[in-house]
């Protein structure tokens, strides 16, 4: 029974699969200061690629240049075959690209399964009246917007045992939990985690990274992440991309950028590789 509800967790999931991921010559610069110098990489369909580099290396100013926060002086991002460079972040998040944030930014007060919703609601149909007027539409678009979240995130994450208590209450590592699911409601075709583990210990750790290899493995969603964890990023990772001072110095499977020397002098040092 067990096999049978995730087969078709992951059937269902399949059927939005994940898309590719190009930035393409992008520079982004804040006056004077230049944190992006002409940045290119891709992020294969259905694959995990890490971003990785040193603190002030350029990772964040990508995270937000690609989701929309920011938009870049030169260059194009690709999702797909479409050109997002000047699209709105709410269209970008229509078009399955989602994120979740360094620091958590949870919606305290409400419960998890309420928090968890806010990620799914952009695609719902009901306009602005619908809802204020809370209609048969809106209401039966809610009904299967939460049972769509508790089959296919909620027990897919293992948190239904926390779902109608407030987030404020949670530990650090299942209000981490919290956010993924919520970027997971909004059926993302791309999905940038930002930090993802950070502050948490081993075994929290652990988790999140089976968690995000079963996103991929068996939602077919593409992955993106900043992640300073270099156990956890050589492990998961099938490309790694190396930042340093807003440039891309090596971009690889995991083995080669692990014993790349640039790579080894700018930001793993000799003791990393020989862990």
């Amino acid at each position: 029974m067990i096999l049978a509800a995730a087969d078709a967790t992951s059937h269902d999931a399949r059927s939005n699969a994940g898309l590719s991921l190009s930035v393409q010559d992008v520079s982004l610069r804040f006056g004077g200061i230049h944190a992006l110098r002409n940045v290119s990489f891709s992020a294969r369909a259905g694959e995990i690629t890490a971003v990785i580099g040193p603190n002030g290396a350029g990772k964040t100013s990508v995270f937000n240049t690609i989701s929309g926060f920011y938009r870049p002086n030169e260059g194009s991002i690709h999702l797909g075959d479409e050109d997002i460079t000047r699209v709105h972040i709410s269209a970008r998040a229509r078009r399955g690209l989602a994120r979740t944030f360094q620091n958590i930014a949870l919606f305290r007060g409400l419960s998890v399964l309420e928090n968890i919703k806010l990620g799914g609601h952009h695609t719902m149909r009901g306009g602005m009246l619908s809802a204020l007027t809370y209609s048969r539409t809106v209401r039966e678009e809610e009904l299967a917007l939460r049972e769509d979240i508790e089959r296919k995130v909620i027990d897919f994450l293992e948190i239904d045992h926390i779902r109608h208590q407030s987030v404020d209450v949670l530990p650090y590592g299942l209000q981490k939990r919290v956010e993924l699911a919520r970027a997971l409601a909004m059926r993302p075709r791309v999905l940038m985690l930002d930090e993802p583990v950070a502050g948490m210990n081993r075994e929290e750790t652990e988790d999140m990274a089976r968690f995000i290899l079963d996103v991929q493995e068996e939602w077919g969603v593409t992955v993106l992440l900043v992640e300073h964890d270099m156990g956890m990023v050589m492990d998961i990772s099938s490309h790694v991309v190396v930042l340093n001072f807003g440039q891309v110095i090596a971009a690889d499977k995991p083995a080669a950028v692990r014993t790349n020397p640039k790579v080894i002098e700018a930001y793993l040092g000799a003791d990393t590789v020989q862990k």
